[in-house]
């Protein structure tokens, strides 16, 4: 039980520290603005688009474990249980 307590206690410091975007930060410098017709589309259109290999990128699946850092040129695509984009976002 004292393990548990301290194991709960220890992921919430963690999840208080994660950075946060900055006030006034550029929200879009990702790209993600201009890629907002994608949502609610299959994820398999993806297989067929090119990105950038110098921006970081990565798609989130349901139950995929993503690191809690904020990257403000990184582009995240939100994938929801029946295949579709649900979510395009910079972080």
């Amino acid at each position: 039980m004292r393990y548990a307590l301290i194991l709960s206690l220890t992921l919430a410091a963690c999840e208080i520290a994660a950075p946060q975007p900055k006030p006034g930060a550029n929200a879009d410098s990702c790209g993600a603005k201009d890629m907002q017709y994608l949502v609610g589309q299959s994820a398999d259109v993806l297989a067929a688009m090119t990105f950038p290999a110098s921006r970081p990128m990565r798609i989130i699946r349901p139950g995929t474990a993503v690191t809690m850092d904020y990257s403000p040129e990184r582009l995240n695509m939100d994938i929801d249980k029946k295949n579709r984009i649900a979510r395009i976002w910079c972080g």
